[in-house]
């Protein structure tokens, strides 16, 4: 890959032109006030992340791409009218590239589905901010169709075109679902396509010597030019998520958070995948991204055709700067967003580039350091620290990147309250949340939340509408077996209680097969909430992007079909890894699945210059948490065994008779490989106090204290940090500080699906 990279530098100068356009504030006839199309329970905008959006575009393509600033053009809010944008695509894209140039097209906001008069298809559509319902009186529909986005996409003179539709056409009762808001119009409206819009396609279809035929074809299976990125299947609503201080799409912020933190050669279908994992880990599989295009079969695909102008990955970009050396302001973009939003004061950031030398506590004293003060959604406000160099000169537009990670010691778990529970469901909630330790609730929509707590639905309901039509079965048995247990005793009719993902998909083994109160299911849910509370903490040691610890991790798939699955490594590590075997294997930019009944292993690599010690914590499809730990108290123990410089070492061991077999619910599942420097003794003797012995030195299995176990892996990384660092820096008492010299977590998500027959 890295061939790829400087062969790209050296090809002649590409024009970079980019159409962003993005609407939160649809007026009101944009769809039916009486299906309470606007959320939020008529306060506030139907959508709140589209201008987020936007701007993570904007700064990933000038930063991390090089596009110049003058080759981008924005369209928000009152400017995105479907002349606007007619206009925009017609003057700044297809009169100005030329063959070989790379263009843009990104799109944040409602989608819909529409009929027109005269006509049996379907439409899909974009809706602008002057995409008005029609009336009896005015019966045009005034959308920016996909046919017509199809026709000026392919009137580009070249083929090196990214379209990024982060939007969906499923018609949804209301824009909020869960606690995310759908980008879906409520309704799907039937009139006649206005005049501009037909006579733009005929004149289009004219010059491009193409049958409507041949358009109908195209837009069905989105075919356009170039890469098409779209937010989920054709059948799913796509969501924008909330989080402290911002709103943004989900498809956009997974996106771009993975392109800021992946390595210059990190093909698109890797950086799509792992996008795929974050949203998974967000609605349970109700939003699937998709790759389509003329270009979406080639594997080896460079993001926006172009390699990075960064030599690494970074974690973020400086974008203002004080005269006092204080006032410098952060945008966070490459930092994962489960790790954002604990990121806690005094975390430490290296401008411009990583150190060279890995030993120490901190970068050369060449290198400048920044100490976060404050942060406020995705920047943060940092000053000069740690005795950098008074002739350092900061610039905005400078990487950053992470150098010792600060979490705080008291992070707690968020539920939320479905507000579609009567009043005094939720006044009992409310309650019965308050009384346990480390968890809060909150309403359903109003806050950034961790999970959903909701009414179970009815069977068959919920089978129903979890039925897209154009996607297998298996995508939609993770939902039946999620909420409802299978069980001749278990009656549509009888009240229980479960959790959610943030979109509503159930998360598997949350469900009674009886009647409850709503307190009695609280106290029935406190050890699944005790076990997404350790996940949690887990998945802020996430950092495979800013870690500098020279590890690789491969998930293998060895029965029913051997096969590479997906591989990790530390893209800043100084030591340059050996070529692996990914590039050539991994075929899918979806997220991983693994049939049931499947043996998977995992190979861990450290080529690195000195010993490493593991340990694995994940989530499997029953939701129970897992981990690799010692058969016996009296073992070698896997959080005192170190993987020596260069040695290769397989889990579970192929000299043992343990074997890892998928098992549970046809659903999502996790695991964290996480790495250190030091030996994992504290979660080394919480999961030799807490399992039974078993008759192999190593083995996973289910861990039944995981909030303890998270705990004590947080507290081994933490000293790990203070044990190799000769000239620590001070940090508070309630946090933990974790330097990326010291540590590496490799995070894999993948979806279990049906067995697959041998």
């Amino acid at each position: 890959m890295a061939d790829r990279y400087h062969v790209a530098l050296a090809q002649p100068t590409r024009r970079k032109l980019a159409l962003l356009v993005g609407i939160n504030a649809y007026p009101d006839r944009a769809c039916d006030s009486e299906t309470d199309c606007w959320a939020g329970r008529g306060s506030g905008l139907p959508l709140q992340g589209c201008l987020t959006d936007v701007n993570l575009q904007r700064e990933l393509l000038r930063y991390r791409f090089g596009f110049s600033d003058r080759d981008i053009v924005t369209l928000v809010n009152d400017q995105a009218t479907r002349d606007g944008i007619e206009t925009a695509f017609l003057s700044h894209l297809v009169e100005q590239a030329r063959p070989g140039d790379v263009v843009v097209f990104h799109f944040s906001g409602f989608g819909s589905r529409l009929q027109s008069i005269g006509s049996d298809r379907p439409l899909r559509s974009l809706v602008p901010v002057d995409g008005l319902l029609p009336t009896p009186e005015h019966p045009v529909i005034n959308d920016f169709c996909l046919d017509t986005l199809g026709l000026l996409l392919q009137s580009l003179k070249t083929d090196q075109v990214a379209t990024v539709l982060d939007t969906s056409y499923t018609t949804p009762a209301s824009v909020l679902q869960g606690t995310l808001r759908v980008r879906s119009r409520p309704n799907a409206p039937s009139g006649q396509i206005s005049e501009g819009e037909q006579d733009l396609q005929e004149r289009l279809l004219s010059q491009l010597k193409l049958s409507r035929e041949q358009l109908v074809a195209q837009v069905n299976r989105l075919q356009f030019p170039g890469m098409v990125l779209s937010a989920a299947t054709d059948q799913q609503p796509a969501a924008e998520g909330q989080w402290n201080g911002f709103s943004a799409g989900l498809l956009t912020y997974a996106l771009t958070q993975q392109l800021w933190s992946a390595t210059p050669a990190t093909t698109l279908r890797n950086s799509l995948s792992r996008a795929s994992g974050a949203i998974e880990q967000v609605v349970g599989g109700r939003q699937q991204p998709v790759l389509t295009g003329s270009r979406s079969t080639d594997q080896r695909l460079l993001p926006y055709y172009l390699p990075s102008i960064l030599t690494q990955g970074a974690d973020g970009i400086i974008q203002t700067v004080g005269n006092d050396g204080k006032g410098i302001q952060v945008l966070l973009a490459g930092v994962p967003a489960q790790v954002l939003e604990q990121y806690g004061v005094d975390t430490v950031l290296a401008v411009d580039r990583p150190a060279e030398d890995a030993s120490g506590d901190r970068p050369p004293s060449s290198t400048a350091l920044l100490r976060v003060r404050s942060r406020d959604g995705l920047r943060a406000t940092a000053r000069l620290c740690c005795n950098s160099p008074a002739s350092v000169v900061l610039t905005p537009g400078q990487p950053v990147y992470e150098s010792i990670r600060v979490i705080p010691r008291q992070v707690g778990l968020t539920v939320a309250i479905d507000p579609s529970l009567e009043r005094v469901e939720r006044v009992d909630a409310t309650s019965a949340f308050s009384t346990l330790a480390s968890i809060s609730s909150v309403v359903s929509g109003g806050q950034p939340a961790d999970c959903l707590f909701g009414k179970t639905p009815p069977l068959t309901q919920t089978i129903a509408a979890s039925l897209p039509s154009d996607r297998p079965s298996t995508d939609t048995v993770v939902t039946q077996v999620d909420v409802m247990p299978a069980g001749p005793e278990l009656s549509p009719s009888k009240t229980s209680y479960g959790l959610f993902y943030l979109g509503k998909a159930a998360i598997p083994n949350t469900t009674a097969e009886d009647d409850e109160a709503v307190k009695t299911a609280v106290t029935r849910l406190t050890p699944r909430l005790r076990t997404l509370l350790g996940t949690k903490l887990v998945r802020l040691t996430e950092s495979g992007g800013s870690s500098r610890l020279g590890v690789r991790a491969t998930l293998e798939l060895v029965t029913p079909q051997e096969r590479i699955v997906a591989q990790q490594e530390t893209g800043r590590a100084p030591w340059t890894p050996p070529e692996g075997r990914l590039a050539a294997l991994l075929a899918s930019s979806e997220l991983p699945e693994l049939p049931m009944g499947g043996r998977i292993q995992y190979r861990l690599y450290n080529y690195s210059d000195r010993p490493v010690y593991f340990i694995l914590f994940g989530l499997d499809s029953n939701s129970n948490a897992i981990a690799l730990y010692p058969a016996d108290a009296n073992a070698a123990s896997p959080g005192n065994v170190a993987i020596q410089p260069g040695e290769i070492l397989t889990i579970p061991s192929l000299s043992t008779t343990s074997e890892w077999i998928i098992r549970g619910a046809i659903a999502p599942a996790e695991t964290h490989v996480i790495f250190s420097r030091s030996p994992f003794s504290k979660t080394t003797a919480l999961l030799n106090a807490s399992m039974p012995s078993r008759n192999s030195t190593s083995r996973v299995s289910v861990v039944h204290n995981p909030l303890e176990v998270a705990r004590g892996i947080l507290d081994d990384l933490h000293h790990a940090t203070k044990a190799a660092s000769d000239r620590p820096l001070e940090f508070s008492p309630d946090a933990y500080a974790l330097n990326v010299n010291d540590w590496a977590t490799l995070s894999f998500m993948y979806r279990v699906t049906e067995e697959m027959g041998i």
